[in-house]
C-alpha cells in the first residue's frame, strides 16, 4: 500500500474509534446495522456459493470471515484451521484481522477473542471497517474521496430533483426519495419519479428497494419501516446502502466525467452572465437612490419653526446612520464584484465586460461625488438654521414680554391726558394737577428706552426674517404710534395747565417730591421685575458666569435700593402725619401720583421673590453648561485618539499593497488581519457616534478641545473601509490569476517589483510612459518606430480596454500572465469532446441531453446552436464548433 492509500485510510477509519468509546449502541441502529450488513456479507459470499443468517454466530469460526475477505479483495489468505476448538477459532480470526491490518487498516479495540464471543458491538464495528476499507475508501469525486466523496456524487446526481436535498447520510434518506433518484438519474425506464410524493415515504423506500433488488442487483438491505420508523436512522447502514447504488453506477464514471467538465465551463459562463446581470441591477438601483437623494440634500429652504427644522435634522441623522452606510457598502461591493467579472472574464478567455452606458464605475463614482458634494455643508446648515430660530424664538418671547409690559403701562394713559378736569377744579386741585403732570412726564421719558428697545427687537426680528414678522411690525407700529399720541397730548395738557399756574398756588413740597422720588423707583423697580424675568440663552461656561456676575451685582444695590424705598415711605409718612395733625381733607390720597405705598411695598416683595428665583435658574443654566462642557472634552478625547488611528491605518494599508514581503497568500492573510482589526474598531466609531448624538442633542454648537469633526471622521472610516475591502479584493485577483495561468510566486515577486519601481507617485497605477519602460525593462523589444508604436498600442488595448489611460497592477499581471503562463485548454476540450463522441467525429444534441443535467444541456445546446452544422450530420458539431461554442474565440 503506498503512501497516498495509508493516509486516506487513517483518515476514514479515525472516527471509528467510537467502537471503543462508547459501550451501548442505539437498539434501532442496532437492528439496522445487522440487517445492512447481513446483507452486504451476503451479496459477496453467494459468489463462493455460501451466506450466513447471523452476523454474530456465523463469523465465530472465522472460516466464512476470512472467505468474505478473499472474495471482496481477490486475494489468497493463509490456510484456515478446519479443528472445533476455540484456539482454532481464536487462530482464524487473527488470521482475517491480520489480513485487514496488512491493508492499512487501524483496528481499535477488535480482538479476535471478542469476534469468537460473538460480541455484536465489536462483529458490527469490525465488519464497518471491512466496508470502508473495500467498498467506501476508494470512492472519490472531484478531488474528495470516502465519505465526503460518496456524499457529493449523492448531491451532484440527485441536484436536479424536486423535494431531494441529501446533506447527510441519516436523515436526508428517510423520505426515499433520495434512493429513488439515484436510480432514476441512471435508469429513468425503472421508476415514475413524477408520481412519487414526499408524504408517503414507505412506498418511496419499498419501490426503491424492489427495484433496486429486481433490476440492479442490490440486495435488500433494510426495511422501510425501520428507516422510517427511527427519528435518525443509522448512518453506516445508510451508507453501506448508498455505496452499493455507487457501485452499481459506476461504469458510466468516464462519461459522466466529461459532462461535468462540460458543466463546469457551463456554469462559470452562467455565472458569468449572473454577475452581470447582478451588476446592471445594483448599479441601477444605487443610481436611482443617488438621483432620489441629492435634490432632498440641495433643498436649503428652512423651516419656519424650530420643530420642524429639528425634524429635518433628525432625518438627516437617520440618513447617516441608516440610509447611507448600506448604500457605501453596496457601492464598495459594486467595485469588487466588477473587478471579479473581469478577472474571471479574462481567465475564460472571453471578452471584458462593458456595462451599459451610465452604468460604468466612473459613471457611478461621479455620481457618488456629487451626492457627497450635496450632502456637504448640510448639516451645518440646518443647525445655522436651528440657531437662527433659537435666537428668533427667544427675540419674539422678549418682544412680546416687553410690549405686553409697556401696553399694560399705557392703558388708560389717553384717557386720563384728554381729561378737562383742570377747567372745574379749585386753586389747589389745579396745582395738583399740574404737579400730577410733572411726574407722568418723568415717568414718560423714563418709559422711551422700553419703546427703543422694543422697535429695535421689532427690527432684528425683520432683519433675521421671522417668519411672523407682520404681527410684530403691526404691534411694534401701533405702540409707536400710541407712543407719539401720549407725547402729543402730554405737550397739550402741560400747556394748558401752565395757562393756568398762575392761579395756583405751591402745593405740599413732601406729596412732590414723594411723586418724583416714587416714579423712578418705581420704575427701578419694574425694570428690575422685568430683567429678573427675562428669560437668558448661553452657550458656553463663560456666559453663564458674566449673567451670574451681573445678577450678583444687581444683588449688592438692594440694600441701597431698600434705603431709597423706605425713605420714599418715611415722606408719604409723614404726609399722613401732617394730614392727620391738621385734619387736612386730602383723604390719605397724593394728588401728584398714583403710586401707592401698598404698590412699592408690593413690587418690592415681588422683586425679593424674583431674586432667588433668578439665583435658581442660573444655578441649573451653569450646572447645564458644565455638563456640556463635560461632553464636549469627552468627545475631543476620543476624536483625537481615533482620527490619527485612522489616517495611520490608511498608511499602513497603502504599505502593505505595494510591499512584496511574501507570498500573496501571505500579503491577503495580513489583510484580512488589518480589516478583522478595523471592523472590531467599530465599537469605537459607534461609541463617538453616540457621544455626537448627545452634543447635537444639547445643541452645542462649538469645541475647542479638538479639531475633528464627526463629519471627519465617518468620511475617513468610509475611505478605510472602502480602501481594505478594493485591497482584498485586488489581491485576491491576484491569485485567482496566478493559480489559473501557473504563475509562480518568484514571477509574480519579479512583476510586483518592476510595477513598483516605475510607479514613482505609488499611486497603485502605471501611465503609458511608465508602462512602457516597466515593459522595456522585462525584455520587450518597443521601439520608437512604427511598429514598436503599433505593438505597444496593442498591448495598451489589452491591459486599458476601457482607454483610463492607466494601467493597474492586476492588468499587468494579466497580461504577463497571458504573455508567459501555458495552458492545456485545448488538451481538456480535446479529451471531454473524444469521450462524448465516442468514434464519430461529432456530437449530436439528442447526446448532450442524455449525458449533461437537462438545466445545463438545455444552456449548452443555446449557446451551440449558431455552430450546429447542416452538412455532415444535421443537428450535429464538430470539434472546431464544439470547443468555439462553449470557450469563445482564443487559441483553440
Amino acid at each position: 500500500m503506498d503512501h497516498y492509500d495509508s493516509q486516506q485510510t487513517n483518515d476514514y477509519m479515525q472516527p471509528e474509534e467510537d467502537w471503543d468509546r462508547d459501550l451501548l449502541l442505539d437498539p434501532a441502529w442496532e437492528k439496522q446495522q445487522r440487517k445492512t450488513f447481513t446483507a452486504w456479507c451476503n451479496s459477496h459470499l453467494r459468489k463462493a456459493g455460501t451466506q450466513i443468517e447471523n452476523i454474530e454466530e456465523d463469523f465465530r469460526d472465522g472460516l466464512k470471515l476470512m472467505l468474505l475477505l478473499e472474495v471482496i479483495s481477490g486475494e489468497r489468505l493463509a490456510k484456515p484451521e478446519r479443528g472445533k476448538m476455540r484456539v482454532h477459532k481464536i487462530s482464524n480470526v487473527n488470521k482475517a484481522l491480520d489480513f485487514i491490518a496488512s491493508k492499512g487498516v487501524k483496528l481499535v479495540s477488535i480482538g479476535a477473542e471478542e469476534i469468537v464471543d460473538g460480541n455484536v458491538k465489536m462483529t458490527l464495528g469490525m465488519i464497518w471497517t471491512i466496508i470502508l476499507r473495500f467498498a467506501i475508501q476508494d470512492i472519490s469525486v472531484e478531488e474528495t474521496s470516502a465519505k465526503e466523496g460518496l456524499l457529493l456524487w449523492c448531491q451532484r446526481k440527485t441536484a436536479p430533483y424536486k423535494n431531494v436535498n441529501i446533506q447527510n447520510f441519516h436523515i436526508s434518506w428517510k423520505d426515499g426519495l433520495g434512493f429513488c433518484a439515484l436510480i432514476h438519474r441512471h435508469r429513468p425506464e425503472l421508476i415514475d419519479y413524477g408520481k412519487l410524493r414526499k408524504d408517503d415515504p414507505l412506498t418511496n423506500l419499498n419501490t426503491a428497494f424492489d427495484v433496486a433488488e429486481k433490476y440492479l442487483d442490490i440486495p435488500k438491505m433494510l426495511d422501510a419501516e425501520d428507516i422510517v420508523g427511527t427519528a435518525r436512522p443509522d448512518e453506516k447502514a445508510i451508507m453501506t446502502y448508498v455505496s452499493s447504488f455507487y457501485h452499481a453506477f459506476s461504469g458510466a464514471q468516464k462519461a459522466e466525467t466529461a459532462a461535468n467538465r462540460i458543466c463546469k465551463v457551463l456554469a462559470v459562463n452562467q455565472e458569468n452572465e449572473q454577475l452581470m446581470e447582478d451588476y446592471e441591477k445594483l448599479a441601477s438601483d444605487l443610481l436611482e437612490w443617488i438621483r432620489r437623494t441629492i435634490p432632498w440634500l440641495e433643498n436649503r429652504v428652512p423651516e419656519n419653526t424650530m420643530h420642524a427644522m429639528q425634524q429635518k435634522l433628525e432625518d438627516f441623522r437617520d440618513y447617516r446612520r441608516l440610509h447611507k452606510p448600506p448604500k457605501v457598502q453596496e457601492k464598495c461591493q459594486l467595485e469588487i464584484n466588477f473587478n471579479t467579472l473581469q478577472t474571471k472574464l479574462r481567465l475564460s478567455n472571453r471578452p471584458a465586460f462593458m456595462p451599459s452606458e451610465g452604468r460604468m464605475v466612473s459613471d457611478i463614482n461621479n455620481a457618488w461625488g456629487c451626492l457627497e458634494q450635496a450632502e456637504k455643508g448640510y448639516e451645518e446648515w440646518l443647525l445655522n438654521e436651528i440657531r437662527r430660530l433659537e435666537r428668533l424664538d427667544h427675540l419674539a418671547e422678549k418682544f412680546r414680554q416687553k410690549a405686553s409690559i409697556h401696553e399694560a403701562w399705557t392703558d388708560g394713559k389717553e384717557v386720563m391726558l384728554r381729561q378737562k378736569d383742570y377747567e372745574t377744579a379749585t386753586l389747589s386741585e389745579i396745582k395738583a394737577l399740574l404737579k400730577k403732570h410733572e411726574a407722568f412726564e418723568s415717568d414718560l421719558a423714563a418709559h422711551q428706552d422700553r419703546v427703543e428697545q422694543i422697535a429695535a427687537i421689532a427690527q432684528e426680528l425683520n432683519e433675521l426674517d421671522y417668519y411672523d414678522s407682520p404681527s410684530v411690525n403691526a404691534r411694534c407700529q401701533k405702540i409707536c404710534d400710541q407712543w407719539d399720541n401720549l407725547g402729543a397730548l402730554t405737550q397739550k395738557r402741560r400747556e394748558a395747565l401752565e395757562r393756568t399756574e398762575k392761579l395756583l398756588e405751591t402745593i405740599d413740597q413732601l406729596y412732590l417730591e414723594y411723586a418724583k422720588r416714587a416714579a423712578p423707583f418705581n420704575n427701578w423697580m419694574e425694570g428690575a421685575m422685568e430683567d429678573l424675568q427675562d428669560t437668558f440663552i448661553v452657550h458656553t461656561i463663560e456666559e453663564i458666569q458674566g449673567l451670574t456676575t451681573a445678577h450678583e451685582q444687581f444683588k449688592a444695590t438692594l440694600p441701597d435700593a431698600d434705603k431709597e424705598r423706605l425713605a420714599i415711605l418715611g415722606i408719604h409718612n409723614e404726609v399722613s402725619k401732617i394730614v392727620q395733625t391738621y385734619h387736612v381733607n386730602m383723604a390719605g390720597t397724593n394728588p401728584y401720583t398714583t403710586i401707592t405705598p401698598q404698590e412699592i411695598n408690593g413690587k418690592w416683595d415681588h422683586v425679593r421673590q424674583l431674586v432667588p428665583r433668578r439665583d435658581q435658574a442660573l444655578t441649573e443654566e451653569h450646572t447645564r453648561q458644565q455638563h456640556n462642557e463635560r461632553l464636549r472634552k469627552q468627545f475631543g478625547a476620543q476624536a483625537n485618539v481615533i482620527g490619527p488611528w485612522i489616517q495611520t491605518k490608511m498608511e499602513e494599508i497603502g504599505r502593505i499593497s505595494i510591499e512584496m514581503h511574501g507570498t500573496l497568500e501571505d500579503q491577503l492573510s495580513h489583510l484580512r488581519q488589518y480589516e478583522k482589526s478595523i471592523v472590531n474598531y467599530k465599537p469605537k466609531i459607534d461609541q463617538l457616534e453616540g457621544d455626537h448624538q448627545l452634543i447635537q442633542e444639547a445643541l452645542i454648537f462649538d469645541n475647542k478641545h479638538t479639531n475633528y469633526t464627526m463629519e471627519h471622521i465617518r468620511v475617513g472610516w468610509e475611505q478605510l473601509l472602502t480602501t481594505i475591502a478594493r485591497t482584498i479584493n485586488e489581491v485576491e485577483n491576484q491569485i485567482l490569476t496566478r493559480d489559473a495561468k501557473g504563475i509562480s510566486q518568484e514571477q509574480m515577486n519579479e512583476f510586483r517589483a518592476s510595477f513598483n519601481h516605475f510607479d514613482r507617485d505609488h499611486s497603485g497605477t502605471l501611465g503609458p510612459e511608465e508602462f512602457k519602460a516597466c515593459l522595456i525593462s522585462l525584455g520587450y523589444d518597443i521601439g520608437n518606430d512604427p511598429q514598436g508604436e503599433a505593438e505597444f498600442a496593442r498591448i495598451m488595448s489589452i491591459v486599458d480596454p476601457n482607454r483610463l489611460g492607466v494601467v493597474t497592477f492586476q492588468a499587468f499581471i494579466d497580461f504577463m500572465s497571458r504573455e508567459t503562463a501555458d495552458t492545456d485548454t485545448a488538451d481538456q476540450v480535446m479529451a471531454s469532446f473524444k469521450i462524448l463522441a465516442g468514434d464519430k467525429n461529432y456530437i449530436t444534441v439528442d447526446e448532450l441531453r442524455r449525458e449533461l443535467p437537462p438545466d445545463q444541456a438545455e444552456y449548452c445546446i443555446a449557446r451551440m446552436a449558431p455552430y450546429v452544422g447542416p452538412d455532415a450530420v444535421p443537428g450535429a458539431l464538430d470539434y472546431m464548433s464544439f470547443s468555439t461554442a462553449l470557450y469563445g474565440e482564443s487559441d483553440l
